[in-house]
């Protein structure tokens, strides 16, 4: 979990520090297999301190090891990679 602040989105979520998870990123990242990873865009979720979602769905797919650390961010991605 990370502080962040909102660039795109509605008006009374932007520029306000945050707390998010990231699920996308660009910088490739290597996994235990050997293989390497990476997404096309930076992406985050907004959540509560406890680690909910403040949103309801997500658009994209997002980690795996995102997925793991997180099961409740991962019941609202449409893929998990």
């Amino acid at each position: 979990m990370v502080m962040a602040t909102v660039k795109k989105g509605k008006p009374d979520l932007r520029k306000k520090v945050l707390p998010a998870v990231i699920v996308r990123q660009r910088k490739p990242w290597r996994r235990k297999d050997g293989v390497f990873m990476y997404f096309e865009d930076n992406a985050g979720v907004i959540v509560n301190p406890k680690g909910e979602m403040k949103g309801s769905a997500i658009t994209g797919p997002i980690g795996k090891e995102c997925a793991d650390l997180w099961p409740r961010i991962a019941s609202a991605a449409n893929a998990i990679v």
